[in-house]
Formats: structure tokens, C-alpha cells, sequence
């Protein structure tokens, strides 16, 4: 492929993902973890742009100074970036995008991502409750979609929020399939303390015992595990293979919410959605 249309190519994809709901702009910042995820995020956001206005590529210094952190801690993330593919550096030089983000770019802008805004809007009209479409990305969730009534001016609620997988009830919709062994793989290096709410687990052993518990109740019910006062019910959609690609949820206080209907409904959606990946 000629470089210049290899360039646009490039570009074209960067709008994408840009304009994709902000993916990268916010996170949610509730620990150490989340405030080192929305560092990162705000050095693959100012290099993205950079290179989708066609202006000077930035190194190490450069960027810290842009985004007024330490250059030590702009170092240390951009390596991680870099090692997780989302960044790439040659020889020392300025950074660029790496190829994780034009595939994460790609995921966005799939068919089935786009008609979910549909798709969330109806189960806010059916329900009178929030509605979210999440990802999984090892042990953390992504936030792809979430209905109108999901956020308000200034909150961390937005496309790119990034929560934890073991004590939210998307985040545990996507382990649906996990085993023991799988689940406890996935959580060997997760410090617990301090993330969640009042009814978050703090063991792989008690994460345990809430997905057996949803899984023979056919839905995840995440109780105050994430937000305080909070109910958030989820289920996994499926792809074309029968793998777990995404889950959609619901949140709202506990009071007046009747979990049975909500997974009826939360069912309805997830099904719906899977047949719309597998069309492309």
C-alpha cells in the first residue's frame, strides 16, 4: 500500500475511534489502579490526535510537558502502552499508535455497537433504568455504550470508563463462562482492598460463590458491589461462535426494580445484539 494512502488510512480510522463517544477521554478514577488507567489514556488520546492532525510527533519530555505530569511517570506509562500495543516507538524516537488501537477502533465501529444505542434506549423505555454495553479487557471492563439517561454533565459515566470486571454485574456477566481455575488465573495478581462498594467480594473465593450463585439464577445481580445504593443486573452477549463478546446491563436503586422482568428483558437485548455481530 502507497505511504500516503496508508496515512489517511490511518487518519480515517483515528476519526473513528475519536469520534466513537469520546472513547478515550475518562475513566473512572476510584483507586490508583483507575487514576494510572486515565493517565494512560490521556497520553494515547493527546498522541491519536497528534497524528490524526498530522502535527509533530511527541516523545517522553514532550509529552509530559504537554500534559503537565512528571516525565518519570510519562516514561514509566508509556512503556506499559507500548508493551500492551495501544503505543509503538521506534529506536527511542517520538511515540505513534500502536496496532491494539485500530483494532479496538475496528470494535467500534461494528455494526451490532452502533445499533446497541437502539437497543439501550428501549430497555430504558421498557424499565425506567439505566442501560450499558461493556467489554472486557483482562480484568477491567470498558464501557462502549450507555444510555441517555446514564450520565450527567461533569460524571466519569462515558464511553471509555474503565471499572473493575470482579465487582460490577457487567463486569461479571463477561466471566460467565469462566471456571475456577480460569477465574482465579484471571484475579491472581487483583489487590481487592479498597475497590468496590459494600457488597463487592474481596476474594476470588467470594466471586466465586456470586457467579455460582447468578449463573443457577440465569443473571447477574451485582448488589451495591460497585455503587452505593446501587443494583446493576446483567447478562453476556454471545457472538456468532457462542463466545461471551460484551455484556448489557441495567443499574437503579433496589426499591421498585423487579429483577425477574429486568433479565427478561436484559435476555431479549443480549440475544438480539448477538445476531447483529454475527451480520458483520
Amino acid at each position: 500500500m502507497p505511504w500516503n494512502n496508508l496515512v489517511e488510512q490511518r487518519r480515517a480510522t483515528m476519526g473513528c475511534v475519536m469520534m466513537a463517544g469520546d472513547w478515550w477521554v475518562s475513566v473512572e478514577s476510584t483507586s490508583v489502579e483507575a487514576s494510572s488507567l486515565a493517565q494512560g489514556l490521556r497520553i494515547v488520546r493527546l498522541v491519536a490526535d497528534r497524528e490524526k492532525r498530522g502535527r509533530q510527533l511527541l516523545g517522553v519530555s514532550q509529552l509530559a510537558t504537554e500534559l503537565g505530569m512528571e516525565q518519570s511517570r510519562v516514561s514509566r506509562l508509556t512503556q506499559e502502552l507500548c508493551a500492551l500495543g495501544l503505543l509503538e516507538r521506534g529506536d527511542r524516537g517520538p511515540f505513534r499508535t500502536g496496532p491494539r488501537f485500530f483494532t479496538l477502533a475496528a470494535s467500534l465501529n461494528t455494526g451490532w455497537v452502533r445499533e446497541a444505542k437502539a437497543e439501550l434506549e428501549g430497555l430504558v423505555a421498557s424499565l425506567g433504568l439505566r442501560a450499558r454495553l461493556s467489554v472486557r479487557d483482562g480484568f477491567r471492563v470498558v464501557l462502549l455504550r450507555n444510555s441517555s439517561n446514564d450520565s450527567v454533565p461533569g460524571s466519569f459515566v462515558t464511553p471509555g470508563m474503565v471499572t473493575p470486571a470482579w465487582c460490577t454485574g457487567a463486569g461479571r456477566a463477561l466471566l460467565w463462562d469462566f471456571d475456577r481455575a480460569a477465574l482465579d488465573s484471571l484475579l491472581a495478581d487483583v489487590n481487592f482492598i479498597g475497590i468496590g462498594g459494600p457488597g463487592a467480594a474481596h476474594s476470588t473465593n467470594g466471586i466465586w460463590e456470586l457467579m455460582v450463585r447468578d449463573r443457577d439464577a440465569g443473571f447477574i445481580a451485582a448488589d451495591e458491589e460497585f455503587e452505593h445504593g446501587v443494583l446493576e443486573l446483567a447478562v453476556p452477549v454471545r457472538g456468532p461462535g457462542g463466545s461471551v463478546i460484551a455484556a448489557v446491563s441495567v443499574l437503579g436503586p433496589r426499591s421498585g426494580m423487579v429483577p425477574g422482568s429486568a433479565a427478561e428483558a436484559l435476555w431479549h437485548s443480549a440475544k438480539r445484539l448477538g445476531a447483529a455481530a454475527g451480520q458483520g
